[in-house]
């Protein structure tokens, strides 16, 4: 059920609907906005008694009951956008398109300075680069872990960026929490549910990607995994889908964001690096998802991708980079964004 106070309601008077809700047998999860607060109410519709009632209650505007299963990420449940906003300011989700940028894997100290000072003078807010690596072989490169997670935090500092890395154990989590702006979940764990439980109680900003083989309904409950755990930042990242192609890496389904921004209130990111897996169609895939309406791109760079130790052919160069914030101008134009 999805219940809506009505404006600029007391805390008095919200409590006691709270209080009713729980009597009732239901979890309620809220959700101020800046004039009324939205109440989503977990549980058994079939066994606890119906909310309904609660609408003839002086304090309540509406009571919707929600079909979909992901209840708290629906529109139903937030009809506004929502909006994502980090430490150093940046707010995704809104007008401003914003790119996260940076290396596949953090190699070392100048090679992630050097990209992460190269990519924040040509327009990026926030510093991509993974210190975990989950790789198909256990003889390829895994990170450089703890050590890449603390030059990903001297990085953020110099240059004023915010960090995106990707976190793969729950028994890192606060470890990673401790130096990173938003949580990176692949979209190999993209259905490790404790994973993503342990992700949202951090209470970092979790980037959630899309899996190999997943379906978008699959891909909104793992959402909803973090909003019910009590974390309402949430930025959803399309990033290619196994199919039958072989002639690119993966089949970015730029579909998936305006079905996205239609069925959910939360930022929609595309990642064109790991979706095409080839760095001369990253510049296409990217003006393609402004058009479509992504909130954000996520742009793996590197200084020289041909010595990169992971995914070298799907990152760009410095100056390619450069060329592709240039090239973006007249498309965030023509969306309407900035």
């Amino acid at each position: 059920m999805i219940i809506v106070l009505k404006p600029n309601l007391p805390k008095k008077e919200e409590a006691a609907v709270i209080a009713e809700i729980r009597k009732l047998g239901y979890t309620p999860h809220i959700m101020r906005g800046v004039a009324r607060t939205v109440i989503g109410a977990i549980g058994d519709e079939r066994k606890n008694p119906s909310l309904e009632p609660l609408a003839i209650w002086p304090q309540v505007e509406s009571v919707t009951p929600v079909q979909k299963r992901h209840k708290l990420v629906s529109r139903e449940a937030h009809p506004q956008d929502s909006t994502v906003t980090l430490a150093n300011g940046v707010v995704l989700g809104g007008r401003k398109l914003h790119v996260m940028a940076g290396p596949c894997s953090v190699e070392g100290e100048d090679q992630l300075l050097r990209t992460a000072e190269a990519v924040a003078a040509a327009g990026a807010t926030v510093l991509r680069g993974g210190a975990f690596k989950p790789r198909t072989s256990p003889y390829e490169f895994q990170g450089l872990g703890e050590k890449g997670l603390k030059l990903l935090a001297k990085a953020r500092k110099r240059t004023g960026l915010a960090v995106i890395t990707e976190l793969l154990s729950e028994q890192h989590a606060e470890m990673v929490a401790e130096h990173a702006d938003i949580l990176q979940i692949g979209a190999r764990n993209a259905q490790n549910f404790q994973l993503l439980i342990a992700a949202a109680k951090t209470g970092r900003p979790v980037l959630l990607k899309r899996g190999l083989s997943m379906k978008i309904e699959e891909w909104l409950l793992a959402g909803e995994y973090v909003l019910a755990h009590g974390n309402r930042n949430v930025l959803f990242c399309e990033r290619g889908i196994r199919t039958f192609e072989t002639y690119t890496r993966n089949t970015l389904d730029l579909s998936a964001v305006p079905i996205l921004k239609r069925e959910t209130h939360l930022p929609m990111v595309v990642d064109p690096s790991q979706g095409a897996g080839r760095a001369d169609l990253v510049a296409a895939l990217c003006k393609g998802a402004v058009a479509m309406g992504a909130d954000a791109l996520l742009i793996e760079v590197h200084p020289n991708p041909a010595e990169a130790w992971s995914d070298g052919a799907q990152q760009l160069t410095l100056d390619g980079f450069a060329k592709l914030m240039a090239e973006l101008k007249p498309f965030l134009a023509a969306a309407g964004r900035e």
